[in-house]
């Protein structure tokens, strides 16, 4: 391979050089740490409860994660035989190399070591590291072998470096793309303990995609019924790990037992059936894996992308047709981004320029481009496909700024519905804040182009949509909290406005509404049948439609700015507004439970009588004819007696009965003494 090439070839230059003074000042070094291994790593410092390990290895200079080595699983004599390079300016600098252990949750700290690079001669050498760690009472944490080579970089050998950094970008790009999805049915737990534990989920993780499923009320045999996708990736692990927790507070987590699968073997596009134990008499977890080849992902540069090939184009023209519309429902359709450029990005470091690079986000599917450095208009030209498992996704470009070992700084972000896209039209978009809620500085330039299958789209929206397997815990805001309380009022003054309506009606405020109203109630409920439900449904539909026709509303979510004292009156009133609607729904329900456990029995009474009656009516007369009858006292009652007071029965009812809160403060007289004051005053001395 070239990688192997240009190993080969640095090798034997690196042992006709002789390191010369001059070159620590003006040449630029590389670094070939050319295969690692980890070998005798003491039993006592193994993480997982079977005394194994999952080590892995950080290699860091000047504060920065040069390379990160792939896990090996279960073994605390790990050989990765993995080579990288990179280049140096300054050899008085020390490399550290550091080993952790994968875990579910968070990575544990095995170990590490340094090399002082002026202490390196120009040729391959193996080195044995002892690992330590401060904070261990192990005194023998393992060593670490690595065959260094430091070479010379002068203008000879800079292609073979350019060509070597080619390679790395192509495995770094290839190492994106999946190229199948393993399908995983969470079925049901079995013979699972019945503790204190109130309730039970699975964590599943195959390499860094993870997914938890829905905390179930625990049973003996608890059923999930969850199916989820993972995605397959080259040169990656094949391990599926599952772990069954049982949540007994907010905080409390018991580990009922863990599993590992190793995925690589299984037939494709057969579902097979996995009944594993857990620790023992603590259950069984049941579940099914179905491994299903993948096509569609890719990343291109500008000048080549695949829809612009004419026979690709038919291609995908054909593979979702109409006459295909029946074959692989879950392939729903193809999405092409080119991501061109973006302009007048925020400056994030210091020096006010940028390391931009994107990443594009399509449910769980993820890919992102190179970084261009020191740059507020980046232009990447790449083409990044998509498969489409349901229309009704959202694309995601985000874009971020490079910071070495830390994590990356946003510097925007846009998210664009599959729906909405326009095919072939070049658009640039602003980006927004994180939140999505306003516009962040720069835009983004992009051209999309989407093709899907209709009938496979209609068909996966009556399915379970798909979960995101990594999303941020939610964090208590208070513009959002006001945010959704102003949605509920909203809603809640559609509803009050639709009610106010219908009582102008029976008020006869309008004479030529309530007849027309009145004669529409009378048809409707005298010819009633169940094909006038999805029938008026339809009419809503068409009317909102012509609405929207006639003058389209622009939705504007950015709130204006407020002062200080707004603010603290909006905090106020949201928390006033949330109070009084929960304890109206505390209330209401309290005294329906109430009506019926005879908290009251005159209530109760009254509510048992009331029914024996509305039985007895119901089962004589037909239930078309009361409602008749009902709509017809409703609409003459004004006429009748023009001073009536509108009225609804069962609330009226209901506000007699009282809630838990007033039957707590409310005093009972059987509970009292009957002794009068005046004789108690009277007997005592």
């Amino acid at each position: 391979t070239l990688q192997e090439l240009y190993l080969s070839r640095a090798s034997k230059r690196a042992k006709k050089i002789t390191l010369d003074p001059s070159h620590t000042a003006h040449s630029l070094f590389e670094l070939l740490p050319s295969g690692q291994r980890y070998r005798a790593l003491s039993t006592r410092t193994a993480r997982h409860r079977n005394s194994t390990s999952d080590p892995y290895v950080k290699f860091k200079l000047d504060g920065k994660t040069l390379y990160k080595s792939k896990v090996v699983y279960k073994n605390l004599n790990p050989v990765w035989n993995e080579t990288f390079s990179f280049p140096i300016r300054n050899l008085d600098q020390k490399l550290f190399i550091k080993v952790y252990d994968r875990d579910l949750t968070t990575d544990d700290f095995m170990g590490s070591c340094g090399v002082e690079l002026n202490k390196l001669e120009l040729e391959n050498s193996e080195m044995v590291l002892p690992l330590d760690d401060p904070n261990s009472l192990e005194d023998d944490m393992g060593v670490i072998i690595i065959d260094i080579c430091l070479s010379v970089r002068d203008g000879k050998n800079k292609k073979h470096v350019s060509n070597f950094y080619e390679f790395k970008e192509l495995v770094r790009q290839k190492s994106q793309l999946w190229t199948g999805v393993y399908t995983i049915t969470l079925v049901e737990g079995r013979d699972l303990p019945l503790d204190g534990q109130a309730d039970v989920f699975v964590r599943f993780k195959l390499g860094d995609q993870k997914y938890k499923s829905k905390s179930q009320v625990k049973k003996v045999n608890t059923q999930w019924r969850e199916r989820f996708d993972f995605n397959q990736f080259p040169d990656t692990s094949t391990i599926l790990e599952i772990e069954v927790v049982g949540k007994g507070g907010r905080r409390y987590e018991d580990c009922y037992g863990q599993c590992e699968i190793d995925l690589s073997g299984l037939a494709l596009n057969e579902s097979t059936l996995f009944t594993h134990e857990l620790d023992p008499g603590r259950g069984r977890v049941v579940f099914l894996v179905t491994p299903t080849p993948c096509t569609g992902a890719s990343i291109t540069d500008l000048v080549a992308p695949p829809l612009e090939e004419p026979h690709e184009r038919d291609n995908m023209l054909v593979k979702y047709s109409f006459r295909n519309s029946l074959k692989d429902l879950r392939d729903v359709g193809f999405l092409q981004v080119k991501v061109i450029k973006a302009t007048d990005l925020m400056a994030a470091d210091l020096n006010g320029k940028s390391d931009p690079f994107c990443v594009l986000e399509l449910g769980n599917n993820r890919l992102q481009t190179h970084t261009i450095y020191k740059t507020l208009n980046p232009e990447w030209n790449k083409v990044f496909t998509f498969p489409v498992k349901d229309i009704h996704e959202v694309l995601e470009v985000t874009v971020f700024d490079e910071d070495g070992d830390k994590a990356p700084d946003f510097l925007g972000k846009v998210a664009l519905p599959l729906l909405s896209i326009r095919n072939g039209q070049q658009v640039a978009c602003p980006l927004r804040k994180e939140n999505l809620g306003g516009l962040s500085k720069g835009t983004i330039v992009l051209e999309l182009e989407v093709i899907f299958n209709s009938i496979k789209a209609s068909i996966r929206t009556f399915t379970p949509r798909e979960q995101k397997f990594m999303e941020d815990n939610a964090k208590f805001s208070k513009k959002v909290l006001g945010r959704n309380v102003l949605r509920v009022r909203n809603l809640y003054r559609a509803v009050c406005h639709a009610n106010q309506f219908i009582k102008s009606c029976f008020q006869w405020e309008s004479v030529q509404r309530s007849i027309i109203s009145f004669l529409v109630f009378v048809l409707t409920v005298w010819y009633w049948d169940f094909y006038m439900m999805p029938m008026f449904m339809v009419l809503l539909i068409v009317w909102n439609y012509l609405q929207i026709a006639s003058e389209r509303v622009t939705r504007d979510l950015e709130s204006e700015r407020k002062g200080l004292m707004e603010k603290i009156h909006m905090v106020q009133e949201i928390v006033i507004t949330v109070q009084n609607l929960l304890e109206e729904i505390a209330c209401c329900g309290e005294r329906i439970k109430n009506t019926f456990n005879w908290s009251v029995p005159f209530l109760s009474n009254l509510a048992f009588l009331v029914l024996i009656m509305a039985t007895v009516i119901t089962y004589f007369i037909p239930v078309r004819y009361i409602i008749l009858l009902w709509g017809i006292h409703k609409f003459t009652k004004k006429l009748r007696n023009p001073y009536a007071i509108e009225n609804n029965e069962v609330m009226d009812f209901l506000s007699r009965v009282p809630s838990d809160v007033q039957m707590a403060q409310y005093t009972e007289l059987s509970n009292c003494s009957f002794h009068s004051p005046y004789r108690r005053r009277k007997a005592s001395p």
